[in-house]
């Protein structure tokens, strides 16, 4: 039986992520106790289930030491049940609950923030067990649907890519799989003609890519790529995300990702790419 543990920050999206585990087929128990785990886990498979998807909270915390346990248990069941960790920066989380109107578990007569940030610390160590960790700050519902399918349907197993581009001043994305630096390549910042357009346009991305470099690059990069690819089929990590990064996430990193992208469509490979800091300089 497979089983995927879906967890993460209150706010994060976790209730979309058990809708879309449904929609594929799988059988999702939300907000279940982790001392009950392998009860769960023993009927279902008595009831010949293949793919179990659990919800687990820290509404239980109390159970949330015990899962580290739990899982030998389980290993004669399911093998290595894998976590789904979903993550969100604080801002967001204090939107989307201030907009549903509804507290954090570990609020208390705290103030929202304070309940959100004891959470982060007591989801800390199930966050670093995890085998997938997604960042859902500026992700909508359909696109957290859309990466838990790419991740976790029947179809043929291949790598779901999603290229990000992103600034270095505003921090690395927490859910990335691979990160790379591009910052070594000519910056359009000090071209005053095209300091005020981005990596999408034609001029930028010609200077970008016409640099000596840029093509020695995205070769090494597809090459180290396809090495990588084929150890995450075999550990059955299918969903990956690469980031690109560059000083402001506006022109160089744009351009390679859009690239990179435009390479792995020409070669049949599931790739999406989105541009996390664009339009934040």
């Amino acid at each position: 039986m497979e089983l995927v543990i879906i967890t993460g920050m209150s706010g994060a999206g976790r209730h979309t992520a058990a809708k879309a585990m449904e929609d594929l087929g799988w059988y999702v128990v939300d907000n279940l106790p982790p001392a009950m785990l392998l009860n769960l886990a023993i009927y279902m498979d008595s009831e010949n289930t293949k793919r179990l998807a659990v919800v687990l909270d820290v509404r239980t915390r109390g159970d949330l030491e015990q899962i580290p346990t739990l899982f030998e248990t389980l290993e004669p069941l399911a093998g290595s049940p894998q976590i789904v960790f979903l993550e969100a920066d604080d801002a967001e989380i204090v939107r989307r609950q201030e907009a549903s109107r509804r507290p954090v578990p570990l609020q208390g007569t705290g103030n929202l923030l304070e309940g959100i940030q004891a959470e982060r610390r007591m989801m800390s160590a199930l966050r670093a067990s995890a085998d997938m960790v997604i960042d859902t700050t500026s992700l909508t519902g359909r696109q957290l649907a859309h990466r838990i399918a790419a991740a976790y349907s029947d179809e043929e197993a291949e790598i779901n890519l999603t290229i990000m581009s992103f600034g270095f001043k505003n921090g690395i994305p927490i859910d990335a799989d691979i990160v790379l630096d591009v910052r070594f390549l000519p910056n359009p910042h000090w071209v005053l003609e095209l300091r005020p357009q981005t990596g999408l346009s034609l001029a930028v991305s010609s200077y970008v890519l016409g640099s000596n470099l840029a093509g020695q690059y995205l070769d090494s990069v597809i090459a180290m790529l396809d090495t990588a690819f084929k150890g995450y089929l075999v550990e059955q990590k299918r969903l990956v995300t690469l980031a690109i990064g560059c000083t402001g996430g506006k022109h160089r990193s744009v351009a390679i990702a859009e690239e990179l992208t435009r390479r792995f469509k020409d070669a049949g490979q599931p790739v999406s790419v989105m541009h996390r800091d664009l339009g934040r300089e």
